[in-house]
């Protein structure tokens, strides 16, 4: 007999950004679904572990907003700090809400290996209070740029970075070439200088280190806000200290190291249950293991049962 298995359970997030459909409507509310084992060994087993398989993940995991199913194009329209939230959201559906991860002091006299723990319910999340498809901005008088004509100019049109420009610009930052991958967003997100429409690269090189440096302060105050970093102090030097928390390199990570239990899992229950492993690599983490407890409880209760 086949084994049926239900839509994996899924719970519903709000974006802190959300997507802006053809009408002008923002739309925040999404259904969130853990991976599946078979999405896990995809992710773990991939070269690549970087923009596109956040894309691929959102597209696989996430239910639909607005009215409208999740796609990878859908997914690579959604701002940079929607998906690490969905990423987040993603981690705590599939591994729980309670992060343990190991950093070095940054003290250069103690470098001390510290454990920081804590829970993805605990990160700040800022929203967008916008929700504009394209945003204005006057460049501050030092800042002008030239015009077509010549004449000193400051309009500038931009929009917010979403994940097709991350996975555009993934090549760049393999290379640590974070300059050329600065103008290269920079040219991907202004809309408009002046009367020029879609300046490209070539249009926006001649902007200034200061007109540059407000149109990225503007773009940040615009864009909501996944904010990853721990704070702590030091055990050993009693020094305090901020983190980055990569919620990307952890999920992955996370995925790697276990994909051995995951073969272990399928392998248990393939061999009490007689399931096809294709049956149990389309359940979620949650579910595998609730069989396995349960199986392991009956062998136990059956070898109490023969000893007596």
């Amino acid at each position: 007999m086949r084994l049926v298995i239900p839509p994996a359970s899924s719970i519903v997030v709000t974006l802190p950004g959300g997507y802006l459909d053809q009408t002008g409507a923002v739309h925040r509310g999404v259904e969130v679904a853990p991976l599946t084992g078979g999405e896990e060994e995809f992710v773990a087993s991939s070269q690549e572990q970087g923009a596109a398989v956040v894309t691929w993940l959102i597209s696989r995991c996430v239910r639909g907003i607005g009215g409208v199913a999740m796609t990878e194009g859908l997914a690579r329209q959604l701002l940079v700090a929607d998906r690490l939230y969905l990423l987040l959201e993603l981690g705590e559906a599939t591994f729980g809400e309670h992060v343990h991860v190991t950093v070095l002091c940054p003290n250069t006299d103690c470098a001390a290996k510290m454990d920081v723990d804590f829970s993805t319910r605990d990160v700040p999340i800022v929203e967008s209070e916008h929700g504009a498809r394209v945003y204005q901005l006057t460049l501050s008088p030092l800042a002008a740029f030239a015009g077509a004509d010549g004449e000193p100019c400051r309009e500038i049109a931009f929009r917010l970075p979403n994940g097709g420009d991350q996975e555009a610009l993934a090549s760049l930052l393999a290379h640590d070439d974070e300059a050329a991958a600065a103008e290269a967003l920079l040219a991907r997100c202004v809309v408009s200088m002046g009367p020029a429409q879609n300046p490209g690269v070539e249009g926006v090189r001649p902007l200034s280190p200061l007109a540059r440096m407000e149109i990225e302060a503007q773009m940040e105050a615009a864009a909501p806000q996944v904010q990853m970093i721990m704070e702590g102090a030091c055990p050993e030097c009693q020094g305090q200290f901020t983190a980055p928390f990569d919620i990307q390199s952890f999920f992955f990570r996370e995925l790697r190291s276990s994909l051995r239990q995951l073969y272990r899992e399928v392998h248990y229950l393939a061999y009490h249950y007689h399931w096809s492993e294709r049956e149990i690599m389309e359940m979620p983490r949650q579910k595998r293991r609730h069989y396995i407890e349960v199986l392991s409880e009956e062998i136990e209760r059956l070898n109490d049962a023969a000893l007596r």
